[in-house]
């Protein structure tokens, strides 16, 4: 019961958030309401001397919440679903050569450079973290999250091949990231000497590979099953079906979830789509979707501003963050430019896009909820709280700025060429 009661605060909480950010911040939602949910952490601390016990269950309901096994294991695979259920198929093959690139090289780039500057940081401070923790940092906080960002670029009016290449690396790069983090993960606990490439590659194959083909499964599966009705209600059951079934097959066959989710949203959201929906069915299975992300997306990120609570932030490790914040933007800035220079000559790029899709990179809740499952023993705390640091920044200054900077650019293409 006293779950229950934890999540009608929440869902009061986000609705009320999300009304006062709507009537009078007007900023685009996700961030508007992480930003109230801050601002009421950051009130609920000052006001801790004052009213006591509303300081400690605030942060006893935090602490009950297991913030990885809520977004990893429940939220994310709806999350996914919705964002690849309205890719179209046209464009990712259009595109499908940055994407791929960005969300694989670009990753395993950016956990390379991330996770060598973080331990030569770390050194210098005179903290004697393990290299290989090192590198599951910079796994965990590669993935890009653009869950806060897509909906200002849509504003901005920014080319649609743009559009098609920031959503569907994201999407991708979610679970490669994962992909990454679990193998590394898998690597520290038996170590290097214990583990060949041979042994490395079998885990990325079933992992990723297997990931892929249960989607490709459940995405055929779920297409055959809505030709052959047509009832909207049980069809909308048969999508959700598919997303919490599928993503608990894969959990129990140790392959990639998110994968499996992004694969299996494209193929329902186009092929699907197009032999298995009646127009009634197809607006009420976008409706239902779109619905369903929008209230998952106020809940995860007024999650992340009330982990402010519960995360142990020394002095130390909030001037670490700082500094990290730029080893990551670097790191962003060299993963996105090398497949830009390699794909160049044989991709076309939108004019300004280079700097679009570095500053676009924005990081979010995967990032904290794998912090989260880091072990404490491993230095954990002091990635939590260096992550956190991070996603604030990139939600706030970059999801903020990243409007105006893509319209500043469209505007000074288009007078350039007048």
């Amino acid at each position: 019961m006293q779950v229950y009661h934890y999540f009608t605060i929440i869902i009061v909480l986000a609705a009320a958030f999300g009304y006062f950010n709507k009537r009078f911040l007007k900023l685009p939602r996700t961030i508007g309401v992480m930003i109230i949910a801050l601002l009421t952490s950051l009130g609920i601390v000052l006001a801790a001397s004052y009213f006591p016990d509303l300081f400690v269950q605030t942060k006893k309901m935090i602490l009950s919440i297991d913030f990885y096994t809520v977004l990893m294991e429940v939220m994310l695979s709806f999350l996914l679903f919705a964002g690849s259920i309205h890719i179209r198929l046209n464009d990712i093959k259009s595109e499908r050569a940055p994407i791929i690139a960005f969300s694989t090289i670009g990753v395993l780039i950016s956990t390379a450079i991330v996770g060598a500057l973080m331990y030569l940081l770390l050194q210098a401070f005179g903290l004697a973290v393990p290299f290989i923790s090192c590198l599951l940092f910079g796994a965990l906080i590669s993935p890009t999250d653009p869950i806060a960002v897509l909906g200002i670029l849509k504003s901005a009016n920014i080319p649609k091949s743009l559009e098609t290449k920031i959503s569907g690396e994201s999407l991708f790069n979610d679970g490669v990231a994962v992909v990454i983090f679990v193998a590394i993960y898998e690597i520290s606990k038996v170590g290097f000497a214990n583990m060949g490439i041979s042994d490395i590659a079998l885990l990325f194959l079933k992992e990723a590979g297997g990931g892929i083909l249960l989607g490709t499964i459940l995405g055929s599966v779920g297409t055959y099953v809505l030709k052959t009705i047509d009832d909207y209600s049980v069809e909308v059951m048969i999508t959700l079906a598919m997303v919490m079934g599928g993503y608990w097959m894969a959990s129990f066959l140790h392959i990639s979830g998110p994968l499996a989710m992004v694969v299996a949203g494209i193929f329902i959201g186009n092929r699907g789509r197009a032999v298995g929906m009646s127009r009634i069915t197809e607006e009420y299975i976008d409706k239902f979707w779109e619905m369903l992300d929008e209230i998952l997306n106020a809940v995860l990120f007024l999650l992340i501003g009330l982990e402010l609570l519960v995360i142990d932030f020394e002095n130390i490790y909030i001037f670490i963050g700082i500094i990290a914040i730029f080893i990551v933007l670097f790191a962003r800035f060299v993963s996105v430019g090398i497949p830009f220079l390699l794909l160049k000559k044989r991709v076309k790029f939108e004019e300004n896009s280079f700097p679009i899709l570095v500053w676009g990179g924005l990081r979010g809740g995967i990032s904290v909820a794998l912090a989260l499952a880091l072990p404490r023993e491993n230095f954990g705390d002091m990635f939590v709280a260096i992550t956190y640091i991070i996603v604030l920044f990139s939600i706030i200054f970059q999801g903020l700025t990243i409007g105006s900077l893509a319209k500043k650019l469209t505007a000074k293409s288009a007078k350039k060429s007048q």
